[in-house]
């Protein structure tokens, strides 16, 4: 409820006693929150860098059991080598029968080719040769390769038909390659290494099983046939528009086979004859830097390609090698290839391990791993790859953490794709089975999100992209993963600290609900509190509507009543603790403890929300709220936690401008004063201007206005005028004001030269501050009540109090002496509204008694 608006409400008003203009000017309320109402800041809670990159941090709430290992050994067996065929077009159902090789006169418009005579032995012996070279063992000095299997020993057995059949499309297979052979200009070496693709047993059967199964579906078959003149009758065809379309289609696959032959030997194979014979690691990385290059200008990049296979089981070969530059090289490649499964998870891994070492950052930077990464991210299913994307988003984070490949980020739009990853995250459900282990993906997530979080354009982003709803449904989903609200709280942390994020988030009206959940649930967790009274405290700073939205939750204010009641319990057993151990440790930490760093940003809340007039009046009656402030004053000093010290007394000074029946502060009143008193003593200038200010309300009582002059508090306020700090001037002649509302003690101007110093202050600030002018003229006018001559009340100050006057009444040095023009307009509308009618009618009081004119009794303001 607001102050009531009668004319004693008005004369009790904090500060002074004077009438005001019915209508509420824009000069009087900031006059208002000058004087009485004030928001606290605070410093965002400090967040410490972990010394050691890993999946989960240090402080994770998950048992090392229940969450995925960051170390772990990568080898080509991790690899399945099984994964990297290539993709098959159509794959055909086995035949019931056995075939039948048919045997036909020569027809030039057969389509099958008879087979051919076998190459030469010999030529077949130092081809193969030189296949079995590049695959020797590791232990000799080979790293393409370990241990080879004979092919005999691990081939199925055929029958005699099906050896019979398989002989021979071998040797049509080799009597075809001779001839490409000696139409193409390939030297020795690369015509070895094409030979040596085409004769090694293991992989010949696994090229023509495909060619097989074609060939005898040809031979045989229950489809319509057809008999082609000059043929035999028992020669099967199929005929129809299918079947010519079908065969255009292979005649275009045919043609793009015989291109892709062409670029795999003349581009791809030397590559791999030098992966084949470099020993060193720099030759290695270059080598599969040109290897990457050539697969990408060939168009091989992907999973329709042929040799695939071949060129997979070659890298995944090269992981067992211990090389963190080569194995960049290689995930790059492989991520590249488009692998999926077991392989997908394999890579994944390697490329998070990559990035774990922070000495890799730099060679990072140069290559083009982020864009591989994010495209899993984009292009890969959430759910079948869940472990994968574990890792990947893993790799990413550690990536965050590097200012230029966190810039890099943001321009290639990292901030949108993972909000849309998030998104998909957010659709799955609790009961669903992958919720879980999604959980750990949303904490690499949400942790990347907060590194971003730091750079202007990234904001930017989050907000244009709905980030706010986004992570609030996160939060609302995983309220009992302490991680991820970890991580969601530390980016809303970071992001309500600017205006355009606070006001967004703001307008989310489930956010303050989620907050007090995640407050009652976790009331113990001081990192996650602290920063959510952090963000509480930066949501009531500058808005109204979230200051009355937030207290008229269900629950808020006994939320915060408890959480101050657990963390002042807490702070009070530290400081207990710290007495008992005795002076040997008497040097105490100059920042606060963790339980004072709470209640500082819990106090900031409270007096945020006492600035909207029916919350502050609410929490002004709230006597379990006054009491426990009042009770940071009693047992903590200003040299122990200053900022908690001082935040408490702000509180209570905005709690003390409200009127209402049951204010605690006002039954609290003398307590508060005496509180205060040890405050105003003190050495921290900015706790004793605090101090002055409550001081400033509390003395529009009487029994306050008796306990200042008993205190001789009056001399230190007439002391503080010479402060030559406009705000501890203007705190101080507050207090000086309502003290000359009482006739008796208007005397005590007269102590310690203070109508002299309110002169000067008056020179000093009164062009620059029309507000303190105004105030210093009121205190005069309401000292000079029953002057009889100037002299006799001014003394020695009557002249220059003169002067002074007219000159700050000439409108001319009201502009002359403006801060800048933004605030002349405000400047004159001031001056014209508050000062010049208290300074005229001051100056009209001087000048008539200035010639010993009679009194004229007025009532004082």
């Amino acid at each position: 409820m607001q102050p009531p608006k009668n004319k004693n409400a008005e004369k009790a008003e904090p500060f002074y006693r004077l009438s005001v203009p019915k209508q509420k000017t824009s000069s009087e309320i900031i006059n208002e929150a000058r004087n009485v109402l004030r928001t606290v800041r605070t410093q965002r809670p400090f967040t410490p860098t972990e010394h050691q990159r890993k999946l989960f941090g240090s402080g994770s709430s998950r048992a090392p059991q229940n969450r995925p290992p960051s170390v772990f050994s990568l080898h080509a067996s991790s690899f399945d080598l099984a994964e990297s065929r290539p993709v098959s077009g159509v794959r055909l159902s086995p035949l019931d029968h056995k075939p039948v090789l048919v045997t036909f006169a020569k027809d030039e418009d057969s389509f099958i080719s008879l087979p051919k005579p076998p190459a030469d032995a010999a030529e077949v012996r130092r081809v193969s040769s030189v296949r079995t070279r590049l695959f020797r063992r590791t232990s000799q000095g080979n790293f393409l390769s370990a241990k080879i299997v004979p092919s005999y020993q691990n081939e199925e057995k055929l029958d005699p038909e099906e050896q019979a059949m398989m002989n021979n499309l071998c040797r049509s297979n080799n009597n075809c390659l001779a001839e490409q052979r000696s139409n193409t200009p390939f030297n020795d070496e690369s015509r070895q290494l094409i030979c040596n693709e085409h004769i090694s047993r293991s992989e010949r059967e696994d090229s023509l099983k495909g060619r097989a199964g074609k060939f005898l579906l040809q031979l045989t078959g229950e489809s319509d046939q057809m008999k082609k003149p000059g043929t035999s009758s028992s020669w099967p065809r199929r005929t129809g528009w299918k079947r010519r379309v079908a065969g255009l289609e292979d005649e275009t696959r045919i043609n793009e086979s015989e291109e892709e032959e062409i670029f795999w030997h003349r581009k791809i194979l030397p590559i791999l004859h030098e992966l084949e014979k470099e020993d060193s690691i720099e030759n290695l990385c270059l080598a599969c830097t040109k290897l990457f290059q050539a697969l990408n200008e060939g168009n091989m990049l992907g999973k329709r390609f042929n040799r695939r296979s071949v060129l997979l089981k070659i890298l995944y070969k090269l992981v067992d090698i211990d090389s963190d530059p080569l194995c960049l090289k290689l995930a790059k490649i492989i991520l590249a290839m488009k692998v999926d499964g077991k392989n997908l998870l394999s890579v994944c891994k390697l490329a998070f391990k990559i990035c774990r070492d922070e000495k890799n950052d730099y060679i990072i930077q140069n290559d083009g791993l982020l864009d591989c990464l994010l495209e899993v991210l984009r292009t890969e299913d959430l759910q079948k790859n869940n472990e994968a994307l574990l890792y990947c988003m893993g790799a990413i984070k550690f990536m965050s953490g590097n200012a230029v490949l966190l810039n890099e980020m943001v321009n290639k739009g990292a901030v949108e794709m993972l909000l849309q990853l998030m998104k998909q995250i957010n659709n799955i459900k609790e009961n669903d089975t992958y919720f879980s282990s999604l959980g750990h993906l949303l904490v690499q997530l949400t942790a990347t999100l907060r590194n971003l979080a730091d750079l202007p354009p990234a904001r930017c982003q989050l907000i244009s992209n709905g980030a706010v709803s986004e992570l609030c449904v996160a939060l609302e989903q995983h309220t009992n993963d302490k991680d991820v609200c970890t991580y969601i709280v530390r980016i809303f942390s970071k992001l309500s600290s600017y205006n355009d994020f606070c006001a967004a988030l703001a307008d989310c009206s489930r956010c303050y609900i989620l907050f007090l959940a995640l407050l009652n649930k976790h009331q113990k967790q001081q990192d996650l509190v602290i920063r959510i009274l952090f963000i509480l405290g930066n949501l009531t700073e500058k808005n109204n509507e979230a200051r009355e939205q937030f207290f008229k939750e269900r629950g808020s204010i006994n939320t915060l009543i408890s959480l101050f009641q657990t963390y002042h319990e807490l702070d009070l057993n530290a400081q207990k603790w710290y007495h008992e151990r005795g002076r040997e440790e008497k040097n105490h930490p100059k920042h606060p403890s963790e339980a004072e760093d709470v209640l500082i940003k819990l106090i900031r809340v409270l007096a945020n929300l006492s600035i909207h007039p029916s919350v502050g009046a609410a929490l002004a009656a709230a006597h379990r709220i006054v009491e426990l402030l009042v009770t940071v004053l009693e047992y903590k000093s200003v040299d122990d936690c200053e900022e908690l010290v001082i935040n408490a007394a702000t509180t209570i000074n905005n709690l003390s401008y409200y009127k209402v029946k049951s204010s605690a502060v006002q039954d609290k009143k003398l307590h508060i004063a005496e509180m205060l008193l040890k405050l105003l003593m003190s050495n921290n200038m900015d706790g004793v201007v605090e101090a002055v200010r409550v001081f400033g309300n509390l003395s529009q009582y009487h029994e306050i206005c008796d306990f200042i002059m008993q205190k001789k508090i009056h001399k230190f306020m007439i002391a503080l005028l010479d402060a030559k700090n406009q705000d501890v001037c203007f705190s101080a002649c507050g207090v000086l004001l309502n003290l000359t509302v009482d006739k008796n003690k208007r005397g005590l101007l007269m102590e310690e030269g203070g109508i002299g110093k309110l002169v000067d202050c008056l020179q000093d600030f009164g062009p620059a501050d029309w507000q303190l002018a105004c105030l210093i003229c009121k205190t005069l006018w309401n000292y000079s009540e029953n002057i009889a001559s100037a002299a006799s009340c001014f003394g020695e100050d009557t002249d220059t109090l003169l002067e002074l006057l007219t000159s700050l009444l000439d409108e001319e040095v009201v502009l002359d002496y403006s801060l800048g023009a933004d605030l002349r307009d405000y400047q004159k509308l001031y001056w014209e509204r508050e000062f010049k009618p208290v300074a005229e009618k001051l100056l009209d009081r001087i000048q008539s008694h200035h010639s010993f004119l009679p009194t004229v009794t007025i009532t004082p303001f």
